[in-house]
């Protein structure tokens, strides 16, 4: 789950990481409050960032620069309501403008290879960090925290001295092990600020500050944290994606064109694996679990003809749990309110799988007897609506 910006900086601050004040305007008018008072004494500007879970705001005009409130509220009128990579701005973070001296990047991600938190950093932040790392991969260093212990203090000062940091090495050091930690506490896959900057004060003061944030959290621990289930932010959700949440199905969207409905994660790929060989492609990975009624059979199916690029279908249950007439049942019900002619090959095992045969021979569904004769009907299926 990804957070926007104005959430991921309120984790940040959380942790005593320095991060700028800001508020969050869904108006124009709210814009214009939040630049009243967050305008610099004196003179200064405010920055009007538009919050969407996409890279490269800056480029497409979503995040601008104005000097007074009647500025900022113009500056948020434009902003809010346009479209970033086809998604829609519906709120601004508005904050005082930094005085930037020099930017930096720093972030923390999981290693699933070595199976502990990554630290990453460079002197050069602000641009796009993929790109520096596959044109100057020696532009960044490398840092494994204590699986254990978190980020050690020598390993946090190696890090802000080698990318550059060393006048600020103890502010510095001090945030790379609140990235650390911010991260372990709270389930994160990613923790980043980009930039991480020098910041110069009214009174020529020089700071260490996160002017930006970006995490992403782990969905299969959001059960443990049910305040960070609440940044959900549905209006950037995938409707399918979302669909597959609340009902509790795991799906993902591939390429292919065999749409697959499997209950167990391991049956599923093995199913995906064997169409591949078949020299067909799935569609999907989609796991409707070990108990699956009649509900989320329909549920799931849904899912699966939601995507256009499917041409056949192939349900492959192995009844343990899960009992094959509740599972035939669905597919009943789902083809019954389907709006495509797409078809289907079913094979149900295990329990129950006598009753099963009786309700999907009484729907004249395609079966198989077995795995490979299943995938090979679907393949074939797929193959001849596709011609």
């Amino acid at each position: 789950m990804k957070l926007q910006e104005f959430h991921a900086r309120r984790l940040l601050a959380a942790a005593g990481l320095p991060v700028p004040p800001s508020s969050v305007a869904e108006t124009p008018a709210q814009a214009r409050a939040a630049a009243e008072e967050h305008l610099p004494a004196g003179g200064g500007k405010v920055v009007i960032k538009a919050q969407v879970l996409v890279g490269g705001r800056g480029k497409a005009g979503g995040v601008k620069l104005a000097g007074s409130p009647d500025e900022a509220e113009e500056v948020a009128r434009a902003i809010l309501g346009m479209e970033i990579k086809g998604i829609t701005v519906r709120r601004v973070l508005v904050g005082p403008a930094a005085e930037i001296v020099r930017e930096f990047y720093l972030g923390a991600a999981l290693d699933r290879r070595a199976r502990r938190i990554l630290l990453m950093g460079s002197g050069e932040g602000g641009v796009d960090i993929e790109q520096v790392a596959a044109e100057r991969p020696d532009a960044i260093t490398y840092i494994h925290a204590d699986p254990h212990l978190g980020l050690l203090p020598y390993q946090a000062r190696r890090m802000v001295f080698e990318i550059g940091l060393r006048e600020h090495w103890k502010q510095a050091a001090a945030i790379a092990t609140g990235l650390v930690k911010v991260m372990r506490e709270n389930d994160a896959d990613l923790v980043e600020v980009n930039p991480l900057a020098i910041v110069r004060a009214a009174d020529g003061t020089e700071t260490v500050q996160c002017l930006d944030a970006k995490i992403t959290l782990d969905d299969s621990a959001l059960h443990r944290h049910p305040d960070l289930e609440q940044m959900r932010d549905p209006d950037e959700e995938d409707p399918v994606d979302r669909e597959a949440r609340e009902q509790d199905i795991s799906y993902i969207r591939l390429d292919g064109t065999i749409g697959c409905m499997v209950n167990g994660a391991g049956l599923a790929m093995t199913t995906m694996d064997l169409i591949k060989r078949a020299g067909g492609e799935p569609a999907n990975f989609l796991d409707i679990g070990g108990g699956a009624r009649a509900d989320k059979v329909a549920a799931a199916m849904r899912l699966i003809l939601g995507d256009a690029n499917v041409k056949a279908i192939l349900v492959n249950i192995f009844g343990g749990i899960a009992r094959g007439d509740e599972v035939a049942r669905g597919i009943v019900e789902a083809r019954k309110v389907q709006t495509r002619d797409v078809p289907m090959v079913v094979r149900i095992v295990g329990t129950n799988a006598a009753e099963a045969a009786e309700i999907l021979r009484a729907g004249s569904f395609d079966t198989a007897a077995s795995l490979d004769q299943a995938v090979e009907m679907a393949v074939a299926a797929a193959s001849a609506a596709a011609a």
